[in-house]
């Protein structure tokens, strides 16, 4: 909740990608995104078992059409048309509750339960992704599935647009069976012998950043952009984690004269400070500045 909060107040942001109310989005239309902290991480979102939301699962209308969520994702596959989204919708809230990040391994489905997880393979290529389904969406009658910007990178499709996939829900119940679309169940321990392994790098359900630091400590010489001085430890650790999951970058709340100093870094040089700071500005923080430390 204080999450939200945060990101309502300090961000002015609203809802994801389902929604269709004019001056939402500071955007008109969708696009790449304007800053990216080097590459873009494309590690698979880990299936495991999670309650659906209740409240995701009532019919809902959407441009005049009203959609019946499925009660259970348990044997699901299809294919059709993907698409992705990005830069516009990153930031706001999804369906789910959650803030919609671009270069998480996440996704927008019109009827799944939510959160699910799905394999989705680019037919055109074979290339694979494991993505964390948490919104509503897309709302076209030949599309199937809104993947993140992350995800439609690691599908090789994010220069064409829209690419043809198959989905299969991996389904993991409270006793972690899993089910991938309509094959047999196995256990947790035949699903991890039949999938490539997890690297140490991905154990985690998304590509987070670095987390935030609280000491006072910082390498000599780093780069970082200050974004403004905190007197309530809560307030600064909530904005914290809010803009290093936005930028994708570490973000660290050093404690100095009993103020909270929210700082975005270290970054790797004067022009990807640069554009970070422009972003910032241009998306309610005027007040920030670089700083080397």
């Amino acid at each position: 909740m204080m999450r939200t909060v945060f990101l309502l107040t300090l961000l002015v942001l609203l809802t994801a990608c389902q929604s269709s109310g004019s001056g939402r989005y500071s955007q008109k239309h969708d696009s790449p995104p304007r800053f990216i902290n080097g590459d873009v991480k494309t590690i698979n979102a880990v299936p495991k078992y999670e309650p659906y939301r209740e409240y995701n699962a009532r019919p809902y209308t959407v441009l005049g059409k009203r959609y019946y969520p499925l009660k259970t994702g348990k044997g699901y596959q299809a294919e059709g048309v993907a698409s992705w989204y990005g830069q516009k919708f990153h930031g706001h809230l999804t369906s789910n509750g959650e803030t919609y990040n671009m270069f998480a391994m996440s996704a927008a489905h019109k009827t799944l339960p939510l959160p699910s997880y799905v394999r989705v393979t680019n037919l055109d290529n074979g290339k694979q992704a494991i993505v964390r389904v948490n919104d509503r969406g897309p709302f076209h009658d030949n599309r199937i599935i809104d993947l993140s910007y992350a995800a439609a990178t690691k599908l090789d499709y994010h220069n064409s647009g829209v690419a043809r996939v198959k989905l299969e829900v991996i389904h993991v119940d409270e006793n972690n069976q899993v089910t991938v679309g309509n094959t047999p169940t196995v256990s947790w321990e035949e699903y991890a012998g039949i999938v490539p392994a997890t690297s140490a790098e991905e154990d985690n359900t998304e590509a987070r950043p670095v987390s935030r630091q609280t000491t006072e400590s910082t390498a000599s010489g780093d780069l970082f952009i200050q974004v403004a001085a905190i007197s309530d430890a809560a307030r600064a650790a909530s904005i914290s984690d809010v803009l290093s999951a936005l930028y994708q970058v570490p973000a660290a709340a050093p404690l100095i004269d009993n103020i909270y100093k929210l700082r975005l870094g270290p970054l790797n040089s004067e022009h990807q400070a640069q554009a970070l700071l422009d972003e910032l500005k241009r998306n309610g923080y005027p007040g920030a500045y670089k700083l080397a430390l």
